[in-house]
């Protein structure tokens, strides 16, 4: 039986700092408050963190530090989380347009949960979400929150386009499609908000942290 939270090497110059293997709001909160620890108490030769939903990469120069020497000192980091989130991030209304041609899978959500559509759109927008990780594709946010009574599988033939600005859920998981990409998640709405744009001084308008709420347009 594994135990958390765990230390493993990638390649030869990265660990992963593992707080278990399931998408559990917990465990995200665990993974940003380590970043928040690094952030606060920086490790020499530390070049960059991604977190995940369960784990926190630590991208380092191995020039600058040798692997027995980072793994000494991501150990003594995880003895200065105290149990509490120490990362506070934005809280950002996103509007989204759902139903219709916007959100093209509302009713099939909603037929697979004998729910009705405005039930599904009451429930997706009570939450305040947390968003995880970006991943997928740039400005991909993975959000934790979703009311259980909305998981539902993803599609079971992937669109080959989806429009940015879709907002889906996939299994227990929301999220909103920052470009167009091809796609798997059930699409519920669609949000006018540009989540990715290269030119701005901050390229991606969500972060790990930042809270969420949807706000039917």
């Amino acid at each position: 039986m594994s135990r958390y939270p765990r230390i493993l090497p990638v390649g030869d110059s990265a660990f992963t700092v593992e707080f278990g293997a399931t998408i559990e709001e917990r465990l995200v909160a665990q993974v940003q408050d380590f970043e928040a620890v690094l952030d606060a108490h920086p490790i020499p030769g530390v070049r960059e963190t991604v977190p995940s939903y369960c784990a926190l990469l630590v991208v380092y120069d191995p020039q600058l530090s040798s692997a027995a020497m980072m793994q000494l000192a991501l150990e003594q980091a995880l003895t200065r989380m105290t149990g509490g989130v120490h990362l506070v991030g934005r809280l950002i209304e996103i509007p989204v347009r759902y139903g219709t041609g916007d959100g093209p899978d509302l009713q099939d959500v909603a037929d697979f949960h004998q729910l009705s559509p405005e039930e599904v759109i009451a429930l997706h927008t009570a939450p305040t979400y947390r968003v995880a990780m970006l991943g997928f594709a740039p400005g991909f946010a993975y959000l934790v929150g979703l009311d259980p009574r909305l998981a539902t599988p993803r599609l079971a033939t992937p669109r080959t386009y989806v429009a940015p600005g879709s907002v889906g859920i996939a299994g227990n998981q929301t999220g909103v499609y920052a470009l167009s990409t091809p796609g798997g998640w059930r699409i519920i709405g669609r949000t006018s908000l540009v989540l990715f744009e290269p030119t701005r001084p901050e390229p991606f308008l969500l972060h790990a942290g930042d809270s969420v709420r949807f706000v039917q347009a």
